[in-house]
């Protein structure tokens, strides 16, 4: 289980969001599966359960998750590969942004930019 950062400037509900996406990404919760209800996550988490709700109601706006009236939550058919499409049009795009932006500033040229990124992911993703 992750930990939550209280004082980041993520809101809570978006964290649990993404933790929730992560879980379905790495394969423990299947389609059809039901999730964490809100008053699980805010157990788990010591958060108000409508915080988690928020966040449960934020991926269910995105149809990575839908409701069963009166059972809870459950993860939508193609939610994975919804999920993916949605860090790579938003999260992996936005990071992708501010590291050309830093390495105009610093001057570096797309084939030094590429040899970088080569080189971190040689490496195993860490610097």
């Amino acid at each position: 289980m992750t930990i939550l950062n209280t004082d980041g400037t993520k809101p809570i509900y978006v964290q649990i969001a993404e933790w929730l996406e992560t879980e379905i990404m790495n394969g423990h919760f299947q389609e059809d599966e039901k999730v964490y209800s809100q008053y699980q996550l805010a157990e788990m988490y010591t958060i108000n359960p409508a915080t988690a709700a928020k966040g449960l109601n934020l991926l269910a706006d995105e149809n990575i998750l839908y409701k069963k009236r009166g059972l809870g939550m459950f993860v939508s058919v193609n939610a994975k590969e919804r999920i993916i499409q949605k860090r790579k049009n938003q999260t992996l795009k936005r990071l992708i942004e501010e590291v050309v932006l830093e390495a105009r500033r610093l001057h570096i040229d797309d084939l030094e930019l590429l040899a970088m990124i080569k080189d971190v992911q040689s490496e195993g993703g860490e610097s």
